[in-house]
């Protein structure tokens, strides 16, 4: 079996390589996977579920040749899944509910080589952004165990962030692939809409604002990881032009001159850490220093209205999840059910008409064309990924009685202010470990690009890779050096 540190130092491809050099097989891959998951996650309570049989049966089977052959894997119990394997939601209404075939992205991932041996938590249907469901109990920071691991796909970027696995399935429908990777030091890209596959079950999933993609510890793993899954499903109802080249290659291409705005004010007026502000400034100097035109400046929107919208939508979402949910396994969403503020946005979400949503989608078509305005003078834009260092476990409780749904919403969106706009409008954004506090907390910025233009954000991410590299931090709870 491959050494427990040099399996954690390797990101997916680096294991790929070892994979097709013959100098480890996927067999020893997955049983050292296993064995991490089994020495770190009493602490972590990342993952859910092992699947050594499910694992062994692939690589028996023979796996396919792709950037990714013989990788361990794990994937979010959220949205995508896979055949006989069971997907909980973070939920008491859906738990034990077992998906008897796998999505569209989940056979793209098996088709890029890689080999699923377990499952990750999700807070209840994913609208919160720290991992902290009522039925599993919190995910940990693997730097910091009393605080969040982020939301709502903590639960991959603590098993990746411990060295569990080196890549793991996320979603986001208002920053749940950004926020978790900026609070556990890993890379989250949210493509542009439409450009990984949501089929058979989703056509433009949460009315457009969320996409499914990955967490992982590089930037060339999501490059790589894109160009094996990225393109449309049959019978999709949207479809956008491919990369010109693949975007592995634009790791490594020099950006150019690009001009950059940058913004640590959000348009809430939250408050926003001086550690947070003091990333971005950072940020900004060093791309300065790499040669870019650097300026101060943001999109301008009306925040409250944005935030009423997008309430519309993730309350009527919820409600609409919560009722197919109760269909399809007989129980009825109530206390017994459902934690306390995911029945109020259930019970707000089924007040509302189909003129409410109607009018919260005409005011993100009118958000969107603002930020298309801002962004035909930028190449990107970089903020903070996320107000706050990872917050006290218990601070973002989505069982608190008492809480209405708006309120809810506006808690979520103080501590987040920065990731939803780019749910809205669709456009790509990037997570990246540039900073950490001083405790040694990691701190995410996020950078922006126009619709459609991923290659843009990885050329830069590369060159910020290359100028502050993070590869070897690694946290207090890990695979490698067990406490």
């Amino acid at each position: 079996m491959i050494a427990m540190d040099d399996y954690t130092r390797c990101d997916g491809l680096g294991l790929a390589g070892l994979v097709a050099r013959r100098e480890v097989s996927p067999q020893e891959l997955l049983d050292t996977a296993l064995a991490a998951a089994a020495t770190i996650n009493p602490e972590l309570n990342a993952i859910l579920q092992t699947l050594p049989e499910a694992g062994r049966a692939a690589i028996a089977a023979g796996l396919p040749a792709g950037p990714f052959q013989g990788v361990p894997f794990a994937i979010k119990e959220l949205v995508l899944h896979a055949r006989g394997v069971r997907c909980d939601m973070g939920s008491r209404l859906a738990q034990g509910v077992v998906p008897d075939a796998d999505t569209e992205l989940m056979a793209r991932f098996r088709k890029a080589g890689l080999v699923l041996c377990a499952t990750t938590q999700s807070p209840e249907l994913g609208y919160n952004p720290t991992t902290e469901c009522a039925l599993y109990g919190p995910v940990r920071n693997p730097w910091e165990p009393t605080r969040s691991a982020g939301g709502s796909s903590g639960g991959s970027a603590a098993a990746v962030a411990a060295g569990i696995v080196p890549v793991a399935h996320a979603n986001d429908g208002g920053g749940s692939i950004r926020i978790p990777a900026g609070c556990n030091g890993l890379v989250g890209l949210k493509p542009t809409r439409d450009r990984t596959p949501q089929g058979p079950d989703y056509a433009d999933l949460l009315c457009g604002l969320a996409i499914e993609f990955a967490v992982t510890k590089s930037v060339r793993d999501s490059a790589a990881l894109l160009d094996a899954v990225a393109g449309a499903d049959i019978g999709a109802p949207g479809m956008l032009p491919g990369p010109v080249r693949p975007y592995r290659e634009e790791v490594n291409t020099p950006p150019g001159r690009l001009r950059i705005a940058f913004n640590a004010t959000p348009a809430s007026g939250a408050a926003i850490d001086p550690e947070c502000v003091r990333a971005v400034a950072e940020t900004a100097q060093l791309l300065e220093d790499l040669g870019h035109t650097v300026v101060e400046d943001a999109p301008r929107f009306d925040w409250e209205a944005f935030l009423a919208s997008i309430h519309v939508i993730w309350t009527g979402y919820t409600a609409s999840a919560v009722q197919g949910l109760a269909a399809a396994t007989g129980r009825t969403p109530g206390p017994d059910t459902l934690e306390a503020v995911t029945l109020a946005c259930y019970e707000e979400g089924r007040r509302h008409s189909a003129i409410d949503l109607l009018a919260a989608m005409a005011h993100g078509n009118t958000v969107s064309r603002q930020a298309g305005v801002f962004f035909s003078g930028y190449d990107a834009f970089v903020t903070p990924t996320v107000s706050q260092l990872p917050a006290p476990l218990g601070t973002l409780d989505q069982n608190r009685a008492g809480m209405s749904a708006m309120d809810w919403t506006r808690q979520l969106f103080t501590y987040v202010p920065f990731t939803p706009l780019f749910n809205t409008t669709g456009q790509p954004a990037i997570s990246l470990p540039l900073a950490e506090s001083a405790s040694g907390l990691p701190i995410g910025v996020q950078i922006a690009g126009r619709f459609g233009d991923e290659a843009t954000l990885f050329r830069l991410a590369g060159q910020l890779e290359a100028a502050r590299p993070w590869a070897d931090r690694r946290p207090r709870l890990h695979a490698a050096r067990p406490r």
